[in-house]
């Protein structure tokens, strides 16, 4: 999309609580270009799921700890990026890039155990995690995503991974699709041949509907 963009208009009510809109799915699907642009078109405040001071313990974490104390560290982090939602809404919606069904699905697929298991241990906190208004989960053929993901200019260890380690790919996009289908705020967006504008603006129509 080019051309200046439209001027500022809320898609909601600003005596409400403002929208937490979350986007969804595999490493490489595009989640934090889209998200950029949504929290460009919304005026929103845009935060990754693993804030600071996570985001430079997780390598350490991940290849010192096991499955249980590496989910406590990730739940930690989904913790604290619920607070910092909480202050962001005071001002304005909120867009994150992935947010609780990563922890669940990401895990369950990095240790093998069930999806049910992992959103079990979640369950006691959910009191205190921000809900989304919508999650939208992001989806292609995966042939698409295995190209996308072999160009990928920033891409760490954890999504080489997805490319060399048997079944994870698969496993992945299976658990994603379990935990959206448990997931009431769901939609799923189909990208395969739609470029991140084409899709932003079907998610803010999207947002507009569901508010009338």
């Amino acid at each position: 999309m080019t051309g200046t963009p439209p001027p500022y208009q809320p898609f909601y009510d600003e005596t409400e609580p403002c929208p937490l809109v979350v986007v969804e799915g595999v490493s490489g699907i595009g989640k934090s270009t889209l998200a950029g642009l949504l929290a460009h078109r919304l005026k929103a405040s845009r935060i990754h799921t693993l804030t600071s001071p996570h985001t430079g313990w997780s390598s350490t974490i991940n290849t010192s700890l096991r499955s249980l104390p590496q989910f406590a560290f990730y739940l930690s982090g989904a913790l604290h990026t619920s607070d910092r939602i909480r202050q962001a809404r005071a001002h304005g919606a909120v867009v994150a890039d992935r947010y609780l069904s990563s922890v669940i699905a990401c895990h369950a697929a990095v240790h093998r155990v069930p999806v049910d298991a992992v959103a079990a241990l979640l369950e006691p906190f959910r009191w205190y995690l921000t809900q989304p208004t919508r999650t939208y989960y992001l989806r292609c053929s995966e042939d698409e995503l295995r190209k996308r993901l072999a160009v990928k200019a920033d891409a760490k260890s954890d999504d080489t991974d997805l490319l060399t380690i048997p079944d994870r790919l698969p496993r992945l996009l299976a658990n994603f699709a379990q935990v959206a289908e448990e997931d009431d705020t769901a939609v799923w967006l189909d990208t395969d041949d739609k470029p991140p504008a084409e899709l932003a603006d079907w998610i803010v129509a999207d947002l507009e509907r569901n508010r009338a």
